[in-house]
């Protein structure tokens, strides 16, 4: 189905529960990109859509009995499905169903795989958001990157370059989610290390290490989304990063601190790797010591902190520019 201009119009779908939430900021950072080219419409799946998304963009909340559903087009999922609920058989069968999978989970899948059985919906296109996620699944599908604003996530503005403050104690941070799986317990032990050899750490989501770690007048433990993540990143000199259970099928953070110019610090096992070349535009390490060796460096050698956040930057440049983004974006709508 296509409108009175032959553009195939695009409904995408998600729970917009989390504000922070990695599925929710790439579903709106593709409705900015699509918006460019016809015609989008946001879709909240689930009644507890976030206030403050549904505030600042035009998300319909699902609502067969008012008519609030979609029509017709190409129906793009992204950390929500259409499985066990009523209004699929209510709605236009879409012309394609794709789905943006960015776990690992297998039982997503599971539910994924088909279109409601009883109507005719056309068969599942993946689209995945790794080559390291699309290894390890074994599934077909379509590999794209999540989507950065790298004209927002960029390098502080030289009169806020503190590159060169003579014995400045040098800030390492991260922020993810307030969550036990997001951080790695051997991460306890690094930290209190850091906080020994000088370092200011900035740990933005990372409340929940709270009673773990020592009062520091050099430690900010923050909650998640407290800072724009932005201001948050540019107020650092080095991004460090390693998760718990959690394995991270691209790591959109990582890709915004590199866009900030910071040289970052990686667990090697994460989407985000295959993009990282060590030594040259970021790091990888896979034990904390290694960890920890690459940070004593970064500390000591300004000229090798800035070397690699300029080749850092480069690198998303390249991954995100507007060109590449709305290269990738003639997929949904063919």
């Amino acid at each position: 189905m296509a409108d009175m201009t032959g553009v195939v119009p695009i409904h995408l779908f998600n729970g917009f529960g989390n504000p922070f939430g990695g599925s929710e900021l790439e579903t709106l950072a593709v409705f900015e990109l699509l918006s460019q080219s016809g015609p989008v419409k946001l879709w909240a799946t689930s009644s507890r859509a976030a206030p403050a998304l549904l505030a600042r963009y035009p998300i319909t909340r699902i609502a067969p009995w008012r008519g609030q559903v979609p029509d017709g087009g190409n129906y793009v999922f992204f950390g929500a499905h259409w499985r066990n609920r009523l209004w699929p058989s209510l709605v236009t069968p879409p012309r394609r169903l794709i789905y943006v999978f960015n776990t690992f989970h297998p039982k997503v899948l599971a539910l994924t795989a088909r279109g409601p059985a009883w109507r005719r919906w056309p068969a599942t296109e993946y689209v995945l958001i790794s080559a390291f996620q699309k290894k390890l699944l074994g599934i077909e599908g379509e590999v794209q990157p999540s989507p950065i604003d790298i004209s927002r996530f960029r390098p502080r503005t030289s009169s806020s370059d503190r590159s060169t403050d003579a014995g400045r104690a040098l800030v390492v941070g991260r922020l993810s989610r307030d969550t036990a799986d997001k951080h790695a317990p051997q991460d306890l032990d690094l930290y209190r290390a850091l906080l020994s050899d000088g370092w200011q750490l900035r740990l933005q989501g990372a409340t929940i290490l709270q009673a773990h770690l020592p009062v520091d007048p050099a430690l900010q433990l923050t909650p998640e989304g407290l800072i724009d993540a932005v201001d948050f990143l540019q107020g650092l000199d080095v991004f460090y990063y390693r998760t718990g259970v959690h394995v991270e099928t691209f790591g959109r953070v990582v890709f915004e601190a590199m866009a900030c110019g910071l040289p970052v610090v990686c667990h090697r096992h994460g989407g985000y790797a295959e993009h990282i070349r060590h030594g040259e535009n970021g790091f990888l390490f896979d034990t904390t010591e290694q960890a920890a060796t690459i940070l004593r460096q970064l500390q000591q050698n300004p000229a090798l902190r800035s070397r690699i956040g300029t080749h850092a930057r480069r690198t998303v440049e390249d991954l995100f520019s507007p060109q590449a983004l709305q290269a990738r974006m003639t997929f949904f709508r063919r």
